[in-house]
């Protein structure tokens, strides 16, 4: 069913959601719109200097790790300033680059490929030969895991088997379903069914048999695959030797990682795969001491999380930044 040109289709579909408001938007955007997603009102406090105290901050499914981590980040701002986050359920990385491009978002979490992708106009359709250009960074997170998930009585074992499969390949608009196509094609899987769902519907889709399997862009371990691990008997497709190498060669964000043995019920072996890096992101209309005091908060803070403290860190946060720093991000962080 998707042969190249199939594929090619479903990623300029994939920025249709998160940046058809390009069209109207550069420099430092505008900002009081509500968002299209799930979950309420978007804000317009930071815009310009305004005296707002109320931020929308874009996350991503629910059932992934951008919209609880980024719940946490709420209670540590709220706890420590006098901003109030409005945390939002995304498609994630593509669709949020659209909104921070339109104002209906002052923060978002977001892949750094993707990041590097919007602001300088290439990399995949939605953003070719139209930069965003008012895109900036605050900081980057923590690996976000490439993982690819079936049931073991699939009989998929190897990447090679998911020739002629039904892939859920992420929500149409993420970062996961680019990650997706890239690797599928450096690997040369051009015959296989595409769905676009989220991490918790791409489960229940498992779980019924509707899909082979499904590709999960996030840090380990992700709510959804746990949930679907304690049900049913899962296998996690490893992403290793030629393969990765062929991943690596094909997109030099890919940066090697392995899952844990232990990570899932029933995976009691370490899982070679590839990352790319979550980030924190922000636009230019956003006011240099709002960005600095939500960096400060967060950063001097990450004590009080408990998503990924491994790797969350101020000295950590600035591997892998894809693009320009926000002038309060740099004020922080060069302090």
């Amino acid at each position: 069913m998707s042969d190249d040109s199939t594929r090619r289709r479903f990623l300029r579909a994939a920025g249709v959601t998160g940046v058809a408001a390009l069209a109207g938007c550069s420099g430092g955007g505008g900002g009081d719109g509500g968002d299209g997603g799930e979950g309420g009102d978007g804000g317009d406090g930071g815009n310009g200097g305004s005296s707002d105290t109320r931020l929308s901050w874009h996350a991503g499914g629910t059932g992934g790790t951008y919209f609880p981590l980024s719940n946490e980040f709420k209670s540590v701002v709220e706890a420590n300033t006098d901003f109030t986050l409005n945390v939002q359920s995304t498609g994630a990385s593509v669709e949020n680059v659209g909104n921070l491009a339109s104002g209906d978002a002052d923060f978002a979490l977001i892949q750094n490929d993707i990041a590097y992708f919007a602001k300088n106009g290439t990399g995949i359709d939605a953003f070719q030969d139209n930069a965003v250009e008012n895109l900036m960074g605050v900081a980057t997170l923590y690996p976000e895991t490439i993982t690819v998930v079936t049931l073991q009585d699939t009989g998929i074992e190897t990447l090679s088997d998911l020739s002629g499969a039904t892939i859920n390949t992420g929500d149409l608009g993420s970062g996961t379903q680019v990650n997706a196509l890239q690797i599928l094609e450096a690997v040369g899987i051009t015959d296989f069914n595409e769905q676009n769902a989220s991490f918790s519907q791409a489960a229940d889709q498992l779980r019924n048999g509707d899909i082979d399997a499904a590709f999960v862009v996030g840090g380990w371990p992700v709510g959804a695959i746990e949930d679907l691990a304690t049900t049913n008997d899962i296998h996690i497709v490893p992403i290793e030797g030629e393969n990765r190498q062929a991943v690596k060669d094909a997109a030099s964000w890919f940066a090697d990682d392995t899952i844990p043995s232990g990570t899932y019920t029933g995976v009691d072996s370490a899982v070679e795969t590839v990352a790319v890096q979550a980030m924190i992101a922000t636009r230019s209309g956003v006011a240099e001491s709002t960005v600095e005091t939500v960096t400060a908060a967060i950063f001097d803070n990450v004590d009080e999380l408990t998503i990924k403290t491994d790797f969350i860190s101020k000295e950590s946060a600035q591997d892998g930044m894809s693009i320009e720093l926000h002038p309060g991000a740099a004020a922080y962080f060069d302090a």
